[in-house]
């Protein structure tokens, strides 16, 4: 069997739980970035 099979064997959940938390903590990280970015470049009266 290839490794591959094996990681993604059903071991007792964890491997779901990865398939799922994966993707939304990159799309937690984009979206993180994309607010830094949008902070550094608003002008600094704009607050409030």
């Amino acid at each position: 069997m290839s490794a591959t099979a094996l990681v993604l064997a059903h071991q007792g959940g964890w491997d779901e739980i990865l398939m799922v938390a994966a993707p939304l903590a990159l799309l937690a990280w984009v979206l993180w970035l994309a607010d830094r970015r949008a902070r550094r470049t608003e002008p600094p009266d704009s607050q409030g």
